[in-house]
């Protein structure tokens, strides 16, 4: 919708009008009367054709100039677009195994399973610019770290300062480095459920555990996910067997130690096929970005998105229009007589 910021503006067209009609009445009565004129044969030349242009073209230049100073714009208008998309949210496992250093390398030593999870998926995001995604954490417990948005830029904000509970020396709860896929999934699940204006909804779970805790089991969440339509793509990260973990000495010194890893793959699998996803086993950063990449390329659906536009000034042209009126018309006037008064 237009608007004028300054409408007042639109007085200054009284003292314009009145400078036209002096203008006009000047020009009838600028000639002296002639009795005999009317046998005379008119033939004005191209000037005096020109003669009444200047005045009209500075009205026109002037009337311009007071809607430039009105100053129009276009204001704060909800713009409808259709845009190809789904609804995805990403279920993320911070139990206490995901710090797990079988994905370091020489070049970053401390690089831990969470820390490549989180990079390749900033890089799957800020491939979907289109699409609504939410982030789900869980370990023992599942939590909403974002809701279903188009704003990737405060997702991926969240999602860099997610981190496994105790990673910063911080005590935690009783339970909360355990592994809750059944929760996770079930958490992700009322979140997409929320999404009304998509027909795809996609969860990708993401975890390097067995369940061993939490209210929902892996049997529920997935029997929840094929109520709602839901396809989930299950990933398994890491190795099973020993693994080095990050750990501090007596001294408090970072040393490695030696752990454990197991991965519920019949699970993951069971979960991914009955929903009609997929199931991957992931055991280095490349074939995390490969697995993100299949799933990049699921169909797509039509979405009604509101896009808010911000005030677009419109006095521009009507102030190029003003300064080309007016100097045609001192131009063609001879630059410097008195056109109006």
């Amino acid at each position: 919708m237009i608007r004028f910021a300054c409408p007042w503006a639109f007085a200054l067209f009284l003292p314009l009008a009145f400078a036209a009609w002096r203008a006009l009445r000047r020009a009838r009565g600028s000639a002296a009367p002639f009795p005999g004129a009317a046998r005379l044969a008119r033939r004005p030349t191209w000037r005096q054709r020109l003669a009444a242009l200047p005045p009209l073209l500075v009205l026109a230049g002037l009337a311009a100039g007071i809607v430039a100073l009105a100053r129009p714009r276009a204001e704060f208008a909800l713009v409808s677009e259709s845009k190809d998309a789904i609804a995805i949210e990403m279920a993320i496992d911070v139990s206490g195994s995901m710090m797990a250093l079988d994905f370091a390398t020489e070049r970053e030593p401390d690089k831990t399973r969470l820390d490549v999870v989180k990079e390749t998926f900033r890089d799957f995001v800020a491939a979907r610019p289109d699409d609504l995604v939410g982030l789900v954490a869980f370990g023992g417990f599942a939590t909403t770290r974002c809701p279903l948005t188009a704003d990737h830029d405060a997702l991926l904000a969240v999602l860099a300062e997610t981190r496994v509970p105790g990673s910063d020396g911080e005590p935690i709860a009783e339970g909360e480095a355990e592994t809750a896929i059944g929760d996770g999934l079930a958490m992700a699940c009322a979140r997409l459920a929320s999404a009304t204006n998509v027909a795809t909804r996609i969860a990708i779970l993401l975890s390097d555990g067995v369940n061993n805790y939490g209210i929902a089991t892996p049997a529920e969440a997935t029997a929840l996910a094929k109520r709602r339509g839901i396809k989930v793509y299950a990933i398994g990260v890491g190795t099973t067997g020993p693994v080095p973990f990050p750990a501090l000495d007596s001294r408090g010194r970072r040393v490695r130690t030696r752990g454990y890893g197991e991965i519920d793959e019949r699970a993951l699998r069971r979960i991914a096929k009955e929903t009609g996803g997929l199931y991957f086993n992931v055991r280095t950063e490349g074939a995390l970005q490969d697995a993100l990449a299949k799933i990049d390329e699921l169909e797509k659906t039509a979405v009604e998105v509101e896009r808010r536009v911000r005030r677009e000034e419109r006095f521009a042209p009507w102030l190029a229009a003003a300064l080309a009126l007016v100097g045609a018309g001192l131009l063609l006037a001879g630059g410097g007589r008195r056109l109006l008064v």
